[in-house]
């Protein structure tokens, strides 16, 4: 069963000055939810954020101990623009 903090840790040691909230979204600790504003997405498609989120976590994904993550994938421009911050 994972933690929604050692989720967050790993993808700010990938995505260092990200802003990142992980929840868990059914209280079982595999399925979880993530919104990350990073600088780093800026000028990335959605797909090469989601990838860049997922690239610290795939020894979880593969062993099952994190089955599901939804992820919510900004650069702090698109999150300004969303009235968000």
């Amino acid at each position: 069963m994972l933690a929604t903090d050692a989720i967050r840790q790993r993808i700010l040691g990938a995505l260092p000055g990200s802003e990142v909230e992980v929840r868990d979204t059914t209280g079982t600790g595999d399925h979880f939810e993530a919104r990350v504003v990073s600088p780093t997405f800026a000028g990335k498609s959605m797909v090469e954020q989601h990838q860049m989120v997922y690239a610290p976590l795939q020894d979880w994904l593969k062993t099952g101990e994190l089955h599901a993550l939804a992820l919510k994938t900004y650069s702090p421009e698109q999150w300004k623009k969303l009235g968000s911050r």
